[in-house]
């Protein structure tokens, strides 16, 4: 593998022992060659581009999307990708697309278990066909809802592949680090970090802590059909909140110079097919543009909370947003709850019990999670869909409830949450799975009526 950075942009380096380099910055308009010369200046698509490369250009948006919202990348490579032989179709029967609405959902609380990393279903499983749909909304076809998903993988992907054409990738490792190598470079991603990967840009994901022999990776995707994740408005907020724009970081150029057949995997119309390729699909020598994958560390969240009484929504710890036809009422908003103090008079300082227009999926990363000490646990999942009422269980509501209101810090802590406006539908494996928590609404059983008139 070939990495260079560009020379022309500064580079932030990945932990020590990694010789990677990024682009800084969210939506960037960036320039990366592997090759020095390799990009053209002063057009697009010359007659002839350097180096006899191969002018191609992705578009994440459609040609005629205003400037602000414009998304696309002019990628020069060895051989342009429909260089590859005829799709057949291929069996990835856990990961299924939108909700099936033959099945019959409760208006209850949902919780999982973490999800067990071993069994036939992860038995030398890569990070695509160990993918499985937990939860999932709306219309891959019609470019709306979401997916909530978890992948446990044991094995590196070598000469495979992977392209998704019906939604961006929001990758949220709990488990083992992931290596991403995509058209645009490679990027190295750890638990308490983030990767978005673009609807259509072919990676494939190596394993290295699984390839050292500390077990099976696990960790959450959105699967966003609808409009693309962005930062959201700050409004009163200001520019010094939340995640900044500088801390995401995009791959530089990168190419695989080993000959061999590849597989190419592709996802479309909520189907799976396989074909095969006899070069490496990671053979793009320069790109640029502003429609890339991305990476960002949840350590440099900058978190806002009250410093009074009371606390704000849970909107305020939102990192992206993928809106929808409705202002104000997102497709999706990723949002975390990292390590943050807690300094409010007066307050239950928990979340409150609430009823919610969103439907709402979590996932723990690390620690616990302050409404459900006991039963959250990392690696599970819960979901509590529109209108079903939740909050903390019995334990988390006393114990905040006589706290001596002290300053507090959480810490060692990440969970988050993929809030959607369309009902969430659990798939038959999700409902079916050992890890699915019968009892999970005895956690409110114990709360007694003491009113006292």
């Amino acid at each position: 593998m070939t990495a260079l950075k560009e020379k022309s942009q500064p580079a932030a380096a990945l932990p020590a022992g990694s010789d990677l380099h990024y682009q800084a910055g969210f939506g960037n308009e960036h320039a990366s060659e592997a090759v020095a010369g390799a990009l053209p200046r002063g057009r697009n698509s010359p007659q002839r581009a350097p180096l006899d490369l191969y002018p191609e250009l992705i578009s994440g948006t459609a040609f005629t999307a205003p400037r602000h919202e414009n998304r696309r990348s002019w990628l020069y490579r060895r051989q342009p990708s429909v260089v590859s032989g005829r799709y057949q179709p291929y069996a990835q029967t856990g990961w299924s697309t939108g909700a099936d609405r033959a099945i019959a959902l409760p208006p209850e609380p949902l919780r999982w278990h973490p999800i067990p990393l071993d069994g036939a279903e992860t038995a030398g499983a890569d990070f695509v066909d160990g993918m499985c749909t937990l939860a999932a909304n709306g219309d891959a076809q019609a470019q709306a809802g979401i997916g909530s998903l978890v992948y446990r993988a044991n094995r590196s992907m070598q000469r495979r592949a992977f392209v998704n054409a019906d939604g961006e990738l929001l990758i949220v490792p709990q488990q083992g680090r992931l290596l991403l190598t995509t058209e645009m470079g490679v990027l190295d991603i750890k638990p308490g970090e983030i990767a978005l990967v673009p609807r259509g840009v072919v990676f494939k994901v190596a394993l290295p802590d699984s390839d050292a022999g500390q077990g099976p990776s696990r960790g959450y995707v959105c699967e966003n059909y609808g409009a693309q994740f962005r930062l959201p408005e700050l409004g009163p907020i200001g520019s010094n909140g939340l995640a900044s724009a500088r801390d995401f970081q995009a791959p530089v150029a990168a190419y695989e110079d080993s000959p061999g057949a590849y597989e190419l995997v592709k996802k479309f119309g909520g189907r799976f097919w396989s074909a095969p390729m006899k070069h490496s699909p990671f053979n793009v020598v320069a790109w640029h543009g502003n429609l890339a994958p991305l990476k960002y560390d949840t350590a440099n969240f900058m978190t806002i909370g009250s410093i009074s009484f009371d606390h704000p929504d849970p909107s305020i710890f939102t990192v992206l947003t993928s809106p929808s036809d409705t202002p104000g009422t997102a497709n999706c908003d990723f949002v975390i709850f990292p390590p943050r103090w807690l300094v409010m008079e007066d307050t239950f300082r928990p979340p409150w019990y609430h009823r919610n227009l969103m439907s709402e999926f979590m996932g723990l990363v690390y620690g616990e999670y302050d409404a459900k000490p006991g039963g959250f646990k990392p690696g599970g999942a819960s979901l509590h869909n529109g209108m079903v009422p939740h909050g903390p269980d019995e334990e988390a509501f006393e114990r905040a409830s006589h706290a001596d209101l002290k300053p507090q810090k959480l810490d060692n802590t990440l969970a988050f949450m993929f809030e959607s406006r369309y009902r969430l539908v659990p798939t038959a494996w999700a409902l079916q799975s050992p890890a699915l928590d019968t009892d999970y609404a005895d956690c409110w059983a114990g709360l007694k009526d003491r009113f006292k008139p």
